[in-house]
């Protein structure tokens, strides 16, 4: 299941009001609007602490090279490591960091405490360093369940065509528009990830809702509990 969801804010108590008695693993980046969660275990996202560094990169002399090529060369392994795990369940997987991931993330935490202590703390390396440490109980998280995932691309890469077309959209610069957009989103990229053809379902969809009433359980509707014959 994928789900959207319209909030008038990024307050904390948005965060608390959508997930409401949810526990369980929560992977996010690094916003501080997740730590006054309650009956979630925290993971943090490696892909956004390889952004601080490339970030790093760029803002150094070209001829420069040492600490932040050194920190992306940490990373890099890392997800090296992840390309392994392909295909393997999740207990193996589980199993394979904890045997190759877990001592390269111990080095880059110590080379991280070295650097902090050596490194401008306001310069680009110096805040890279800053994020990485605050958010290292996270980062370590996906060493736990070899269901997590190391970072959140996937919900990133889901995001941004939604955050894209809010700009074109007629409607969504009003709460009800906005709220629409996200449910109608959800459906959509709920049909992906169970494997359905979103015209089809909705073609479907818009022939059995007429035969039901507002009081009607429709969860017999819902992307995952329906088989779609695209020859209709």
């Amino acid at each position: 299941m994928v789900i959207y969801d319209y909030q008038p804010s990024r307050a904390g108590q948005c965060v608390k009001d959508f997930l409401g008695n949810y526990s369980g693993y929560l992977l996010t980046d690094g916003y501080q609007a997740y730590n006054g969660l309650d009956n979630v275990s925290q993971a943090g996202c490696l892909a956004h602490v390889r952004r601080k560094f490339t970030d790093a990169q760029k803002a150094q002399p070209k001829k420069k090279s040492g600490r932040v090529e050194k920190a992306i060369n940490f990373i890099a392994k890392l997800y090296g490591i992840e390309q392994e795990a392909k295909g393997l369940s999740a207990i193996e997987r589980q199993r394979l960091r904890q045997q190759k991931s877990k001592p390269i993330l111990d080095k880059f935490h110590e080379w991280l405490l070295e650097s902090q202590e050596k490194v401008l703390p306001k310069s680009q390396l110096g805040g890279a360093i800053n994020y990485t440490v605050n958010q290292w109980p996270k980062l370590l998280t996906y060493l736990e369940d070899g269901g997590i995932s190391i970072d959140n691309n996937v919900t990133e890469r889901d995001i941004r065509p939604f955050t894209t077309g809010r700009k074109n959209w007629m409607f969504s610069t009003s709460v009800e528009g906005a709220t629409a957009s996200a449910n109608l989103y959800s459906l959509v990229m709920t049909c992906r990830a169970n494997n359905i053809n979103a015209y089809y379902y909705f073609a479907h969809l818009f022939k059995m809702l007429p035969t039901r009433s507002l009081q009607d359980d429709l969860t017999d509707l819902m992307p995952w509990n329906m088989e779609i014959d695209e020859a209709e």
